[in-house]
């Protein structure tokens, strides 16, 4: 029996104690192997990320040409290709799994919280980013900030906004769903002589056409679904086998992104090492600009640090950190790629494996947050349209400001779920406020900063959105519950029926709730007697 002190007081050790230490030590060594165990996958992309940062400064010095560039970011462009690829099916059968799975009631219900939150988070967005610029004022004072001075290319943007609005409702209903998964509809112009003038000369006039660009119509496709996933419910019985058949695509499809998974820290890697490399003067922009980026990213700080997650805790009552906490690996995704749409497979795969989102929620509404909300792409437009008035010395009245706001709002449903996809966005807030566009072009040369945290506060809002349906779901399912027990209750206790012979009916000591039932005349004694025995009191 060895001595030993514990707090200043001698205490025998035992084997028994020896044997009990060694327990504890080998029970934090199991702990800890079942924590790298668990977040495996997230300390791999993280680490990416760090690995990614130190290649790119080291190989930034070795001064390599444009093709050698391209080659060392080639693992990269494969990691994005792989999450474009499994967008198309992951979001057309999960939304018509998740249309079907939820009946009528609940599924317009939901889909009425969920048009609210992204309308009222993206407004809120919409606020706070006009509020930063005109505090900040990024503008004020670069006036001689122009495209030359910096060498950038001119943006071209000649687009009207009625024209924008226009192609958007358009592809809300695209007329060939083959060509809708490549292919979008956009409004292109051309000038037609209408007549001749005074002194023989041709009168031109701006007319629009039709025109089909490369790229996804994802809006399109999301509508198709979610009709055609309520029209497979409608169908009752005969549409089961094909809801089936969407929902094995759908678990398919999840297995190949959690082998997608396993490559993203690679490609992560690569991907952010290359735009390190791929960087001109990053200090000249950085100072010229500086002010605009600030305000961008403080207001997504605020954003998605301080208001989505005050939303969240409003209707839950739970830790926002704790449910965000699960989801660093679609959020360093988010990162590296600048893409909410290419985010969406690790994201749906997180939410319901890491916080235990519904299916059924998480399948309806985070493929149609990664279309239509788009928070953080709110914020910047608004401060880079408070930010190209102030550079040209335009002061902005209230009718100005409330145009931002509203075309901010309803102009990131239409932003593209791609980097740079709402550079485009700008030119209808500008146009809508008459304000030139040649300026864009500083914005389109510090987008592959901002857009990091614009995507980051995208995708946290699609999946603080996802726990807050869940939350609902779960009470209203919590509440129809204890309905139907105490109304099978109610039903149980009005059938209770209780034989009683005659002279017990006068007690007023008998439950009202026990019926009696009078027996019939030729009862015997003998059968008086069994049923005195048979008497129930409740």
């Amino acid at each position: 029996m060895e001595k030993c002190e514990l707090n200043g007081h001698t205490v025998s050790k035992s084997p028994e104690s020896s044997s009990l230490v060694k327990c504890e030590k080998k029970s934090c060594k199991n702990k800890c192997t079942d924590f790298f165990r668990r977040n495996l996958l997230v300390i791999l992309t993280v680490s990416g990320v760090l690995v990614g940062v130190g290649l790119g400064m080291v190989i930034r010095q070795m001064d390599l040409t444009r093709a050698q560039m391209t080659y060392f970011a080639f693992p990269g462009e494969m990691l994005l290709r792989m999450l474009k690829m499994i967008i198309l099916p992951l979001v057309v059968c999960s939304l018509i799994s998740g249309a079907a799975s939820l009946d009528t009631r609940s599924l317009g219900k939901l889909g009425g919280i969920a048009v609210s939150y992204f309308l009222v988070t993206t407004l809120i967005a919409s606020s706070i980013g006009v509020a930063l610029a005109f505090i900040i004022k990024p503008g004020v004072g670069a006036g001689a900030l122009n495209t030359n001075s910096l060498s950038l290319e001119s943006v071209s943007t000649d687009k009207e906004t009625t024209d924008s609005f226009l192609d958007l409702a358009r592809n809300l209903f695209p007329s060939n769903l083959v060509a809708a998964a490549f292919r979008s509809y956009a409004t292109d112009y051309k000038n037609i002589s209408v007549k001749t003038g005074v002194n023989g000369t041709l009168l031109y006039q701006k007319v629009p056409y039709g025109t089909e660009t490369d790229g996804m119509n994802i809006l399109g496709l999301v509508l198709f679904a979610m009709v055609f996933g309520v029209a497979l419910r409608k169908l009752g019985s005969e549409g089961e086998e094909l809801i089936r058949f969407f929902n094995a695509f759908n678990e398919a499809t999840m297995v190949l992104v959690s082998w997608i998974m396993w490559y993203v820290p690679v490609g992560i890697m690569f991907l952010v090492g290359s735009k390190i490399v791929e960087m001109e003067d990053v200090v000249l922009l950085v100072t010229s600009l500086g002010k605009y980026i600030f305000a961008s990213i403080l207001g997504h700080l605020i954003h998605g640090g301080i208001v989505l997650p005050l939303i969240y805790f409003a209707f839950t009552r739970k830790n926002p950190f704790t449910f965000l906490s699960g989801l660093i690996t679609p959020f360093t995704t988010a990162f590296a790629t600048c893409s909410s749409s290419a985010t969406l497979p690790s994201m749906m795969k997180c939410v319901e494996e890491n916080n235990g989102v519904d299916k059924r929620i998480s399948r309806f509404i985070l493929p149609i947050g990664a279309t239509v909300n788009m928070d953080g792409a709110a914020i910047f437009q608004c401060v880079a349209a408070v930010f190209i008035a102030q550079l040209n010395n335009h002061v902005l009245n209230a009718g100005q400001i409330f145009t931002i706001l509203v075309t901010a709002t309803a102009s990131s449903v239409g932003a593209a779920g791609i980097p740079a996809g709402g550079i485009i966005t700008i030119a209808i807030i500008l146009e809508a406020i008459g304000l030139p566009t040649n300026d864009l072009s500083l914005m389109l040369a510090v987008d592959w900063i901002v857009d990091r945290t614009t995507t980051v506060v995208n995708v946290e809002g699609d999946a603080l959105g996802a726990g807050i349906l869940h939350h609902i779901n779960e009470e209203e399912q919590k509440k129809l519950r204890q309905q139907e027990e105490e109304e099978q209750g109610a039903h149980e206790l009005a059938e209770v029926k209780v034989e009683a012979v005659a002279n017990t009916q006068a007690d007023g000591e008998t439950s009202p709730l026990v019926t009696h039932r009078p027996l019939a005349p030729d009862s015997s004694c003998a059968n008086l007697l069994d049923k005195e025995g048979m008497e129930s009191v409740l």
